[in-house]
């Protein structure tokens, strides 16, 4: 029981991590690009996947679990997909504010919930459900605003930002999957595998791509390696802790309780970027704390 709930700590420790390295993902875009910024946090985060995943196995004196091509498979499809809602979202922040594209990013746990009830078999009763929409319907209100004019300048950022929450989903059914396939071991050694795994994968890929058409970026991102080895350290520690509540729950569990996210975003928008919040964002806010703490009562049962 102790270690089924530890999924709620882990996700609020990804969510508080993910809100900083995002943040320093936005610092990075206007230097190295936008493909610059996404490849930092796995080209610098690899490293930090690979020392997690050994301090697991020394301390629980056992080596990580055969990879087959079941969990190779959903890796993969989790790496890619998480590239590409890493570039639309980053793509997103340099057209609207920080806060609210990460609104936008967070319609995805509607989705994280269909798909893996269709793809995973995860359990999804109606209560759940309700949960889930109430806390995505906050975000909806808090992204969008009375009387704004959807022209196509204003339509673009919210419909990258929109396309990469979906990816976002389907990257975490990705890794859960690959989590779940994997034959043996504790809950925290297969997600520090799956990390590693997904994090060398997405490495390989993006630097042989930056080698061919953006090596520029590249050398940019080696030569600002203390800012990029902060993204990529706050990336790893984040996706350690996802992966983790990834191994305990479903993912629409855990992707429901991250919209706390959106929240943090506002605090940080305010006290970073000088971006107000009107009323409208926080009755927003206040459905998804609503949603969120709906879910949590129905998963401490």
């Amino acid at each position: 029981m102790v270690f089924g709930l530890l999924w709620i700590p882990a996700t609020i420790l990804a969510s508080l991590l993910q809100t900083a390295r995002n943040l320093a993902q936005r610092s990075l875009t206007d230097v190295i690009g936008v493909v610059g910024a996404t490849q930092v946090r796995f080209l610098f985060g690899l490293p930090f996947a690979l020392l997690f995943l050994a301090l697991a196995c020394l301390g629980l004196q056992r080596l990580p679990p055969e990879i087959g091509m079941a969990s190779l498979g959903f890796t993969l499809w989790g790496a890619l997909t998480q590239i590409a809602a890493t570039a639309l979202m980053l793509a997103a922040m340099r057209e609207r504010s920080f806060a609210v594209t990460t609104a936008y990013t967070k319609t995805e746990p509607v989705q994280v919930a269909l798909f893996g009830a269709a793809l995973l078999g995860d359990a999804l009763t109606p209560l759940k459900f309700l949960a889930i929409a109430i806390a995505t319907a906050g975000v909806i209100v808090v992204s969008w605003k009375p009387g704004e004019k959807l022209t196509r300048a204003g339509l673009r950022p919210a419909v990258l930002g929109i396309v990469s929450g979906a990816f976002f989903a389907l990257s975490a059914i990705g890794f859960r999957g690959g989590i779940q396939a994997l034959p043996e071991g504790s809950f925290l050694i297969r997600a520090s595998t799956i990390l590693v795994l997904g994090l060398g994968l997405q490495t390989l890929l993006l630097v042989a791509y930056m080698l061919v058409a953006d090596r520029q970026a590249l050398i940019l991102s080696l030569k600002s390696w203390r800012r990029s080895l902060s993204a990529g350290f706050l990336g790893a520690a984040a996706s350690q802790f996802w992966f983790i509540g990834f191994s305990l729950t479903t993912a629409a569990n855990v992707r429901t309780l991250a919209l706390v996210e959106v929240p943090l975003a506002q605090i940080a928008s305010r006290k970073l970027f000088a971006e107000g919040t009107s009323r409208r964002e926080i009755l927003g806010m206040a459905m998804i704390v609503g949603g969120v703490g709906l879910l949590l009562s129905l998963s401490l049962r």
